[in-house]
């Protein structure tokens, strides 16, 4: 009998080229399909909430997949994690009802970024965030980021070669909080395009350090301009933190 796995993921995305699978480099659905392999003598395919790009990481991925087994929920999560490397852990694993989408079902994200803002870099840790080594105005950031809650056409801040056809997103949360030399960004959203929450991210820096004033956010927002929003942030300062499903 088919059955479905639902599965809780937590990963270090520093060695790996994001999460699809890809011919020639690692990626974190290529390795736990690997593993899945491995325990069930066949191939399986692991479908995930979304994509997370090469550098980036999760504390909250969540993924499925379906099979012919006998095999328990928790032998499925205790060997997939005796088989995956040390930077991709099951965090949990439960049998879903068999038309549960990982994709599909997903009603929301979670994302946080870390910038950590001093004049000399770190070095423990420098693979989780993005270092910025001018002094950044947080309030003026917050207040940016005050301009994308609710329901906006986020083009501007898509990636190029998203395969997203809408651009409409909803935000519910977009908040700066400060932990010691770490200035964190969390968002939450009901979906995201391609490198959305760093193309923000980047944007908020350039208002941190006041190439863009707070109220320009809104302006490059109603532009629909990719050209006039800030850089790209980094990948290894993101996280994927929860996907939610009701």
């Amino acid at each position: 009998m088919i059955r479905n796995f639902r599965l809780l993921i937590e990963y270090d995305g520093t060695n790996y080229a994001g999460w699809q699978r890809q011919k020639h480099d690692p990626t974190i659905q290529g390795e736990i399909e690997k593993a899945l392999e491995t325990m069930l003598g066949q191939t399986v395919s692991v479908i995930g909430s979304g994509r997370t790009d090469a550098g980036v990481h999760a504390l909250g991925q969540t993924a499925n997949f379906r099979c012919d087994t006998r095999l328990t929920s928790e032998a499925f999560q205790k060997g997939l994690n005796s088989l995956l490397n040390k930077d991709i852990v099951i965090k949990d694993c439960k049998e879903a009802d068999i038309d549960f989408h990982a994709r599909f079902n997903a009603k929301g994200k979670r994302y946080s970024y870390r910038i950590f803002n001093h004049s000399v870099a770190c070095s423990i840790g420098r693979q989780y965030c993005w270092w910025v080594r001018f002094p950044l105005d947080a309030e003026a950031m917050q207040r940016g980021a005050d301009y994308l809650i609710g329901a906006h056409d986020f083009k501007a801040f898509e990636g190029a070669g998203s395969p997203k056809k809408h651009t409409i997103r909803t935000v519910y949360q977009a908040q700066f909080r400060q932990d010691g030399e770490y200035l964190i960004f969390d968002i939450e959203a009901d979906g995201f395009l391609r490198f959305m929450v760093r193309n923000i991210v980047g944007t908020l820096i350039s208002v941190g350090i006041s190439k863009f004033q707070p109220d320009d956010v809104k302006r490059i927002l109603l532009s629909g301009d990719r050209a006039n929003a800030g850089i790209t942030a980094p990948p290894q300062g993101l996280f994927l933190i929860e996907v939610r499903y009701e």
